[in-house]
């Protein structure tokens, strides 16, 4: 998972809700998914002081508020340690799944470790421990990424972006070389070099969901372009190999989601 733990004073609780917030929300903006939130309040069974638990539990709200999530609030839903933010997504198939978490640790960290810092006066004091999780279980998440996108993942995190097709034996070279000007771009790229036919090679990219596929022959190697075919099967014009090494390289920079 991608856990972390995050010691605040209690008055910086708001502030740093409000920036957790944020990276969640361009966490998932990254693959085009819309996280619900729900807002966990004391449960009956809480254990520390209730005063910090309705000043935790106020400050938590505003900075919802100020972020302006949609979220809604599940009373006494909270941990038995701490109030708590909870995200869900819904994959493709309509099924729900809980990834994050925010939690606001008044109890279990800082009084099991006996945390202190010192503050303006010179006094020690208690901090509260911020739990976050902004994707949870990866291993989890990969799988919802998977099924939700049913393998045609978005192009900036596609296992393999480009595939270049070699029309013949003697264009092989050439392909190698194209993929080394990708790759000095960070573009994952593989060369299909079997004995394939042209036709073969693009269905089995295109089975595979690669987003691009680069065909070469005489034709190209001569111009040194290479004209993209997408998974879709539309074609886009030719372009010369450092001006599309550079498109792909903005496209995955973008990290759009479709």
């Amino acid at each position: 998972t991608d856990d972390a733990h995050i010691f605040v004073r209690p008055d910086q609780i708001g502030v740093e809700i409000e920036a957790l917030l944020g990276e969640v929300t361009e966490a998932y903006d990254w693959f085009g998914l819309r996280p619900r939130l729900t807002f966990g309040t004391r449960p009956d069974k809480a254990l520390g002081d209730p005063a910090a638990w309705e000043r935790a539990e106020s400050l938590i709200r505003e900075a919802l508020e100020r972020s302006g999530v949609d979220y809604r609030v599940k009373e006494k839903d909270g941990a038995f340690y701490a109030p708590k933010i909870d995200i869900q997504i819904e994959d493709a198939l309509g099924r729900e799944w809980q990834t994050a978490t925010i939690q606001v640790d008044l109890v279990m960290l800082p009084e099991r470790f006996d945390l202190t810092y010192v503050d303006e006066n010179g006094e020690e004091q208690r901090p509260v421990a911020i739990h976050r999780a902004i994707y949870g279980s990866l291993e989890r998440f990969i799988g919802v990424l998977t099924e939700h996108f049913a393998g045609a993942f978005p192009f900036w995190c596609a296992p393999v972006q480009a595939v270049v097709v070699p029309i013949a034996d003697r264009h092989i070279e050439a392909a190698t070389e194209l993929a080394e000007v990708l790759r000095s771009r960070s573009i994952r790229v593989e060369v299909d070099e079997s004995s394939n036919r042209m036709q073969n090679k693009i269905r089995l990219a295109q089975e595979q969901k690669v987003p691009y596929m680069l065909v070469l022959g005489d034709r190209e190697i001569e111009a040194r372009t290479a004209a993209p075919r997408t998974r879709a099967g539309e074609q886009q014009p030719p372009q010369d190999w450092d001006g599309l090494a550079d498109r792909l390289k903005a496209e995955a920079d973008a990290r759009r989601p479709d």
